[in-house]
């Protein structure tokens, strides 16, 4: 007789706490199954001595539940590595950051699916419960479908590239060609049209690189901002006659500089590809009033704080104290450091304040992809390229980013202003009290929602202001 073959899936029978098949395959009352050394560790890193947390669906246990091998459960993982999962990816390893984010891409954030179907009318990846769910009705269809109907618009949007490649080109030959004399006048527009020639080469060479992707996803998700053309306006044509006189040829580059300069400054203004000049254009608020016309309201995420931080009023004040808080464990919660995050993640122009007291404050934005297990650099605020943090006592102040020390001679108030322009990759912190005085300016490039957060000190509170 013929054995019967059954569809399955990997992830159905994957341990959701380390992403591998089950190894020693246990069954807690809730019905979940997990690899035993996982769930035991996963209970004994928060000493789960008496009530016990499914970590997918939250049901508590009380007390431990005793853990037994599941047999059946055991013999059917290892009967499906020895048939349909030996042409699996290569053999089992551990996850390494990069893996992990990939692997979260391609996850539903409310049903934990994969994302295999693209609705239209939201322009985003969604999985199949999502289609009977928030997006019931929607024009729906398969990722691979969209994906070969973006892959025509790209195209499209490639041959544009080229053709301006090839435009540029020529318009830069014939520059080059011009009087030595008039080199110098002609600077200008010769660096703009490099400048814009490499920016098309790069795209064109990202969309080369995407089209030949395999991950329908990736392919959907990074489709968008590749799309848009990064024009800086319609750059006039270039005739050069080498038998013009001198004073010809000067006039004609000058009106042709300040017409480039006129469509430029005209376009930068709306075009985010341009982030760098943007930032040029970009105006900060000098006065408090102008900043609280940016001001934003944020709330502690008590899923972060480290069991060390007593939160209150209404998750707006922290303090650090030495009683440890009955928080229960969740994979967000900073494990070793006082730490704690805000739930809101900024992405703006947005302004808040912190009052504090205390011998200490630490004033931090972080990515939230910031590490939350153990005590290395890759956790503490202002130890990594992840967040950046303003240190402050009465007497001295202190810029942390990527482990590397800024002193700051300024003195601080017992309220600190954080102005953040996300766009303009603009990080500011100030000194509040009759004026603004400024401690720091970060001048960088964020490239994820920013998250505030504060770091605890023995004894010490800081509290949200609210703002009107």
């Amino acid at each position: 007789m013929a054995a019967a073959s059954i569809s399955v899936e990997q992830d159905q029978f994957s341990c959701s706490i380390c992403l591998d098949l089950l190894k020693d395959p246990v069954a807690i009352p809730c019905g979940h199954s997990y690899c035993m050394d996982c769930i035991k560790g996963y209970w004994d890193q928060d000493d789960h001595t008496v009530v016990c947390t499914c970590p997918q669906c939250r049901e508590t246990f009380t007390p431990r539940p005793v853990l037994r091998r599941n047999t059946m459960l055991a013999e059917v993982v290892e009967k499906l590595k020895k048939t349909g999962l030996q042409a699996a990816p290569p053999a089992h390893c551990y996850a390494g950051p990069g893996d992990v984010a990939k692997l979260e891409e391609t996850l539903c954030f409310n049903h934990d699916k994969l994302l295999e179907v693209y609705c239209r009318t939201d322009q985003q990846c969604i999985c199949y419960l999502c289609t009977m769910d928030e997006h019931r009705g929607h024009d729906t269809v398969s990722a691979a479908a969209e994906r070969t109907e973006k892959q025509k618009q790209l195209g499209e949007t490639q041959r544009k590239f080229q053709q301006r490649i090839q435009e540029r080109e020529k318009e830069l030959q014939d520059l080059r060609q011009a009087e030595k004399a008039t080199v110098s006048q002609a600077e200008g527009v010769m660096e703009r049209l490099e400048q814009e020639i490499a920016e098309l080469r790069r795209r064109d060479a990202e969309l080369e690189q995407l089209s030949h992707t395999e991950d329908h996803i990736h392919f959907l998700q990074s489709c968008q901002s590749l799309s848009s053309s990064p024009e800086c306006g319609d750059l006039p044509s270039i005739t050069v006659d080498p038998h013009v006189s001198f004073g010809f040829v000067t006039k004609s580059v000058s009106e042709l500089k300040e017409r480039l300069e006129d469509i430029c400054k005209e376009e930068l203004v709306h075009k985010s590809l341009l982030v760098k000049d943007v930032n040029l254009l970009s105006k900060e608020p000098r006065s408090r009033a102008e900043f609280l016309q940016y001001s934003c309201q944020l709330t502690l995420d008590p899923n972060t704080a480290n069991t060390s931080l007593r939160l209150s009023e209404g998750n707006r004040a922290v303090t650090w104290g030495t009683v440890e808080q009955p928080y229960p464990g969740h994979p967000e919660r900073f494990a070793c450091i006082p730490e704690v995050l805000c739930r809101e993640g900024l992405s703006g122009r947005c302004y808040w304040e912190a009052e504090w007291s205390g011998d200490w404050v630490y004033v931090a934005v972080s990515y939230k992809e910031i590490s939350r297990k153990g005590r290395s650099d890759d956790c503490c605020f202002g130890c990594n390229e992840k967040s950046w943090m303003l240190r402050c006592s009465v007497s001295e102040c202190s810029f942390w980013h990527n482990n590397k020390k800024t002193v700051i001679p300024a003195p601080t108030s017992s309220r600190i202003g954080v102005y953040l322009d996300h766009r303009a990759g603009t990080l500011s912190f100030y000194s509040v009290s009759d004026t603004m005085t400024l401690l720091h300016r970060v001048q960088t490039t964020f490239t994820q929602p920013l998250y505030p957060g504060f770091m605890g000190w023995i004894q010490s509170t800081v509290k949200l202001c609210p703002l009107e």
